[in-house]
């Protein structure tokens, strides 16, 4: 396995399968003259990259053995430092809230929040050695009502506020931590796990609009795999700069990149009501409103 040249900088990321943002992520370190070190539950995945003279460790991030071991072998690659760590691995998950499962809850929960903060746990040696840099992948869910997506904006609110306080506790260290306020992107995401409504279900009459919220980040002003990991790899490697300029001049806290990415910046910025009513029409709540409301009628009358 090829390692770094004298005074390379590495990187690890989280979830690299093809067709994945985390493969488009590693390109683009690539390009910038990183070492990358690419993980995936299955490393034969990554033979593309491995070619390219990338390394390609195994990795479950759900795993805390898996979890050792790729710690150790990313450690003899090298030298026991690593200057970048981009928790990128993660899981959509597209229910409505009064129909979930709780262990399937608790296995997103797993993916996108307790994987995060086991590999800073678990790496953080290796950052402190070069004061390096945590990138976690957050989405615009965290602060925006994605419709049906009530678990998968909990996970991303998550990560957000653990993120802020890490920033704060790492800092007397020199590492350094960077949250993606991710938009919509062009990624396999859609493809992983889909979830059915229940035959009981309170939305049975809009299961329409559920199929097609199902697809909504592949198809609603989406942005290119590889534009987005250009842009984020590119924010990764500004320069450090003081204070609140961070957000303009230098490497920034938050990087908020995607489709719809600056629209939410905005909104943010005006106030929730201002998110919530856009979120209102792009979810279509008019037409739930007018599908639903029967049915609210029949929920009081069994009662």
């Amino acid at each position: 396995m090829t390692g770094p040249k004298p005074g390379q900088k590495t990187v690890l990321v989280t979830g690299c399968t093809p067709g994945g943002i985390g493969h488009a992520i590693c390109l683009a370190y690539h390009e910038q003259g990183l070492h990358v070190i690419a993980t995936a539950r299955r490393p034969e995945v990554l033979s593309g990259l491995a070619e390219m003279g990338m390394s390609a460790v195994a990795l479950d991030v759900t795993n805390a053995e898996s979890i050792k071991q790729c710690h150790e072998e990313v450690s003899k690659i090298t030298g026991g430092k690593l200057d970048i760590l981009v928790n990128n691995a993660g899981c959509t998950h597209t229910h409505p809230a009064t129909d979930i499962s709780m262990p399937d809850v608790r296995n997103t929960f797993e993916t996108n929040v307790f994987s995060v903060m086991a590999m800073v746990q678990a790496f953080v040696d290796l950052l402190i050695a070069t004061k390096g840099l945590i990138v976690n992948i957050s989405s615009l869910s965290s602060i925006t009502p994605y419709l049906f997506g009530s678990v998968y904006c909990a996970s991303k609110a998550a990560i957000s506020a653990y993120s802020r306080t890490l920033r704060f506790e790492l800092a007397p260290f020199g590492v350094r931590v960077m949250v993606s306020v991710t938009g919509t992107v062009k990624s396999n995401v859609a493809t992983q796990t889909v979830r059915v409504l229940p035959e009981d279900s309170l939305y049975k009459r809009v299961q329409h609009i559920f199929q097609w919220r199902i697809g909504f980040s592949q198809h609603y002003a989406t942005m290119g795999t590889n534009k987005f990991a250009a842009g984020l790899v590119g924010a990764s490697l500004r320069p450090e700069v003081p204070g609140w300029l961070r957000t303009w001049f230098g490497r920034p806290d938050w990087f908020w990149h995607g489709g719809n990415s600056t629209a939410v910046w905005f909104g943010n910025c005006i106030g929730e009501w201002f998110v919530d009513s856009g979120c209102w029409r792009a979810f279509r709540m008019q037409e739930m409103l007018k599908l639903l409301t029967p049915v609210a009628e029949e929920q009081k009358k069994l009662k």
